[in-house]
């Protein structure tokens, strides 16, 4: 894991949506907003938490990116995709959005602050000024892909499910 005394790992999601033709943000946001928790404060690990940011492309506004940073165990993060997959399959976007969603997940590696002024020494990857285990990082990727590749399979299931019943 990236921090390995706390069991830690941040997790980040990228997903770029394409708004339908006369919808808006708002009428996205209303649709997309989580108004069940992904249960990550108060499960006993201090640090640990789930924030999302919502950006509309600057040269295409009918495009929204949400990006989530979520801290957690790994057994906090099962959790929370299990919710994420329960809560979408009860809200779908369909309505609001085009079919094509772009989807990244990816595992934070090292953070870095270059706002100085000046000269930067090169350091090696560190987050919250720990160095990187890259051995440790390499399993901790391997346990992300089969849970990630878990949530995605159940997202499928749930949308197919969806659009039988139409």
């Amino acid at each position: 894991m990236t921090e390995k005394s706390s069991g830690l790992v941040t997790t980040v999601s990228i997903l770029t949506r394409r708004l339908r033709e006369g919808k808006t943000y708002d009428d996205f946001r209303k649709a997309w907003y989580h108004t069940t928790g992904f249960g990550v404060k108060g499960k006993e690990v201090e640090g640990s938490e789930n924030r999302m940011f919502s950006m509309i492309n600057v040269f295409d506004p009918q495009e929204v990116v949400v990006i989530g940073f979520a801290t957690t165990t790994l057994e906090q993060l099962e959790d929370a995709l299990d919710i994420d997959v329960k809560v979408r399959g009860e809200n779908p976007l369909d309505d609001v959005i085009e079919p094509d969603i772009g989807r990244k997940f990816c595992a934070l590696i090292s953070e870095d602050d270059f706002s100085a002024v000046g000269n930067i020494p090169y350091k090696p990857p560190t987050i919250a000024g720990k160095e990187t285990d890259m051995a440790e990082f390499g399993d901790t990727m391997q346990s992300l892909q089969k849970l990630f590749g878990a949530a995605s399979k159940k997202r499928d299931a749930v949308n197919e499910a969806r659009k039988k019943q139409k």
